[in-house]
């Protein structure tokens, strides 16, 4: 009876080793696994509030309104966010580079004449602002002059587009004036901003070859 009690009690410390082994072996899982989980929420909020930003307007939009329509709670958006307008910057930031983005792979797929990737680029721009209206008011629309963070968030945004410029149209060697540049860029949100006015009532294609005399003055 001895015996037996002793074996039992061995077999059951060898078979608690694993156990613990396992359960410690879990603990990054589980780690890495509440990290998934909370950049996911964030970005549940950065997309529901750019959909409700461009409908309604950032000033016009509620914490509330943006935790509805990502399926959160309020406390999910303080988790990831002090205050709206950081959200809002995380919004543009977005919106932003995935609008670059889509503009140089369309300038990369035109080829090496500066001219055509000069128009490929216009193109996909103002594509994209026709085809996502909400997208486009964000950038576009009211968003100037609600906090100094937003205001150089916009400004480092200004200066994205101004080296993918020079990267998608310059010639090796080349360089093209900043502040030409700069007043090139601001020509095509103007064309844009004039364009969803009048309710995108011009096609894209002539939209684009309208922002293109713009270019030349660039490229020439």
């Amino acid at each position: 009876m001895t015996i037996y009690i002793v074996t039992y009690n061995l077999t059951t410390l060898i078979f608690r080793k694993p156990m613990a082994t396992e359960t410690t072996s879990k603990r990054p899982y589980r780690g890495t696994a509440a990290r998934e989980r909370r950049a996911q929420r964030r970005q549940q909020l950065i997309d529901a509030a750019t959909e409700v930003y461009g409908h309604n307007g950032y000033r016009h939009s509620s914490v509330k309104q943006v935790c509805d329509a990502a399926g959160l709670t309020q406390r999910y958006f303080y988790e990831s966010f002090g205050h709206s307008d950081e959200l809002l910057i995380a919004c543009y930031e977005q919106a932003t580079r995935r609008l670059r983005e889509h503009n140089m792979a369309a300038a990369e797929a035109a080829g090496g004449d500066p001219l055509a990737r000069c128009r490929a680029m216009l193109r996909s721009y103002f594509q994209e602002l026709k085809d996502k209206p909400n997208v486009a008011r964000l950038l576009l629309i009211d968003i100037r002059g609600i906090s100094p963070a937003v205001d150089r968030a916009i400004n480092d945004a200004l200066r994205a587009g101004i080296q993918n410029m020079t990267q998608a149209l310059a010639r090796p060697g080349q360089t093209f004036d900043p502040m030409l540049q700069a007043g090139i860029q601001g020509g095509f949100i103007h064309i844009a901003l004039y364009w969803m006015a009048t309710g995108y009532a011009q096609p894209v294609d002539a939209v684009t070859e309208t922002a293109l005399k713009i270019c030349a003055a660039l490229l020439e």
